[in-house]
């Protein structure tokens, strides 16, 4: 199934050069008076080996259809992530098969996770989670939408840009693909 480069989102598995990769993350960017790209992360499913890669923004990609089962995050031990499935059965993932992904990563997310040849090669996370704020410069009474930010660190360590009414304690939706605040929660 071809999607444009546009759509893609870290947890992914696409085929390129007839292999398999995992998409890390996905950044979209456009240079002064240049064309715009999107500069993925990729990591080789079998070889395990990382590599950054360009693509156009009209690029045809080739994502691959895994069986994907819903499944939600339990917890963290070290770099090993639990998830459960309907059936209670658990699967741990590592945090280098996650990749960035890890960040977004609350307890009880719901999630879908790959799976290719009956091995767990990635997760789907969904567009926006909600994240709690657990530190932030204190807010301003009279602040109200503006170009201003100031950085915010979430529940999982993501420091994400948050307009200057947001307060510690706080919930906000955090857009999964760019990493970016969307509102309050």
């Amino acid at each position: 199934m071809s999607i444009p480069a546009t759509q893609m989102r870290p947890g992914m598995i696409i085929k390129f050069k007839d292999d398999l990769h995992l998409v890390f993350s996905v950044e979209h960017r456009t240079p002064g008076n240049l064309r715009a790209f999107i500069q993925a992360k990729l990591r080789n499913v079998r070889t395990g080996s990382m590599f950054v890669e360009r693509f156009r923004s009209p690029d045809p990609i080739d994502r691959v259809i895994v069986d994907e089962i819903k499944m939600e995050y339990l917890y963290n031990d070290g770099d090993d992530y639990y998830f459960m499935d309907e059936t209670y059965e658990q699967t741990m993932l590592k945090r280098d098969t996650l990749g960035d992904a890890v960040e977004f990563l609350t307890p009880n997310l719901s999630i879908s996770v790959s799976f290719h040849d009956g091995k767990a090669v990635g997760i789907e996370l969904p567009t926006a989670v909600e994240m709690t704020v657990v530190e932030t410069e204190p807010g301003i009474k009279s602040a109200t939408a503006s170009s201003v930010t100031k950085p915010a660190k979430t529940e999982t360590g993501l420091v994400v840009q948050v307009p200057p009414f947001i307060n510690e304690g706080e919930k906000i939706r955090v857009d999964t693909a760019e990493g970016a605040y969307m509102s309050r929660a």
